[in-house]
C-alpha cells in the first residue's frame, strides 16, 4: 500500500534570538530563497520564514537555544 503523504509542507528549525540577519544572509543571499512574511502573531516571537518553489524553511527563535549534537536536514537542489 502506498503512502498517503504527498509532500512536506515546511520544516521548522530553531535559531538563537537576534540572528535573523545571519539567517537572511544564508537563506536569501546565499541560497536565493525568498523571505515570506510570518503571520503577525508569530512574527512577534522573532525568526523568519523562507521559500523557494514548494520548499519552505521556518526558523523559530528558541530563548534557550542550544545547537543539537545529532540532527540533520537536507535540501535537494538541481543544477540550473
Amino acid at each position: 500500500m502506498g503512502s498517503p503523504f504527498a509532500a512536506i509542507d515546511h520544516v521548522q528549525l530553531a535559531m538563537p534570538a537576534g540572528e535573523e540577519a545571519a539567517a537572511r544572509k544564508f537563506y536569501s543571499d546565499l541560497l536565493g530563497m525568498e523571505e515570506i512574511p510570518k503571520p503577525l502573531e508569530l512574527a512577534k516571537r522573532g525568526g523568519c520564514w523562507f521559500e523557494s518553489g514548494s520548499v519552505q524553511i521556518h526558523l523559530g527563535v528558541e530563548d534557550a537555544f542550544r545547537p543539537v549534537e545529532e540532527s540533520s536536514s537536507c535540501i535537494e537542489v538541481r543544477r540550473l
